[in-house]
């Protein structure tokens, strides 16, 4: 019998941009974390069971703001931890590491959680939009790997993801005619200026990208053979990327999905969201973020109190 979809929320990264632990920020009336919100939608759209990855350095501060809260909250919560030195046999960390091994690594740290399982995969410090959960459960409940993987993704229009206070890292996504993405280039600081919307890859040259580009914002879908495939291939990327810069090398979820397509092992169907993203990636993107939830509660979209 097939598993229901599982939500797996990466929540281990510790925000060097915003300033704090922008995971347990308060944006909610009630204290409540976007996290909160991420998780009252997805269970509205059908999910039953969360997988949250945290790390052992934040533990105690979540279970005491976000963890208490989740008590009362009706999915079943299960934990994950990321860790440097959860690596393959014969792998140590490099001196002087200190970053995370990126989002591939986090979604292996929570294999055994996600028990076999469906999955889909968000930040926990970005807001979605209601919409995003109820067509990414569709299509996981669906998802049946054939002579490919049968995966997904929820996209974004580009210009309804950036932000008045910096620049952004964002995976621009091409599909073919029937919808299915075919390439996505992770861009590393898009911006937006006077005339629109550009990135640079040097700091000097720039190139306009436009407002209505398909975007990932980290929410994808996945069958179980996703993380078969993580498990191979992470060996590799320590033996490359690592090893050329040992101390900020990550492996991210873009990266793993875009050589499995260029493989022909996979189709990803990208699953599109009219719903405005909302995230703080820098601390002045918070007053947004607070001033946009309390108007869906004032529309009756949330309760005043998520989890009363």
């Amino acid at each position: 019998m097939k598993k229901k979809p599982v939500l797996v929320v990466m929540a281990a990264g510790m925000g060097s941009r915003y300033g704090g632990l922008k995971q347990i920020d308060p944006v909610g009336s009630q204290g409540e974390a976007i996290l909160d919100y991420s998780l009252f939608d997805a269970y509205e759209a059908g999910f039953e069971t969360a997988v949250i990855i945290i790390k052992e350095a934040i533990r105690t501060d979540f279970m005491a703001t976000v963890g208490k809260r989740l008590e009362k909250c009706p999915l079943e919560i299960r934990y994950a931890y990321q860790e440097l030195d959860k690596l393959p046999a014969g792998y140590s960390v490099p001196a002087g590491r200190a970053k995370p091994w990126g989002t591939c690594h986090a979604v292996l740290c929570a294999k055994e959680a996600i028990d076999g399982a469906p999955f889909a995969v968000i930040n926990a410090d970005d807001y979605y939009g209601k919409s995003a959960y109820k067509v990414i459960f569709e299509a996981l409940s669906k998802a049946a790997d054939g002579e490919k993987y049968d995966y997904c993704m929820v996209g974004y229009l580009l210009g309804n993801t950036v932000t008045d206070n910096g620049s952004v890292a964002r995976g621009i996504c091409q599909a073919d005619a029937s919808g299915c993405l075919t390439q996505v280039v992770e861009r590393t600081r898009i911006e937006k200026y006077a005339g629109g919307i550009h990135f640079t890859e040097d700091g000097e040259n720039w190139t306009d990208v436009s407002a209505d580009t398909i975007v990932s914002m980290n929410m994808w879908g996945f069958t179980p053979s996703f993380l078969a495939e993580l498990e191979a291939r992470f060996p590799e990327f320590l033996d490359t990327l690592a090893v050329k810069n040992p101390e900020k090398a990550e492996y991210f979820l873009p990266l793993a999905v875009e050589s499995l397509l260029t493989e022909n092992k996979a189709t990803v169907k990208v699953l599109q969201s009219p719903d405005k993203w909302y995230g703080v990636t820098y601390a002045a993107d918070k007053p947004q973020v607070v001033a946009a939830l309390r108007e869906k509660t004032e529309q009756g979209l949330y309760p005043d109190g998520l989890w009363k």
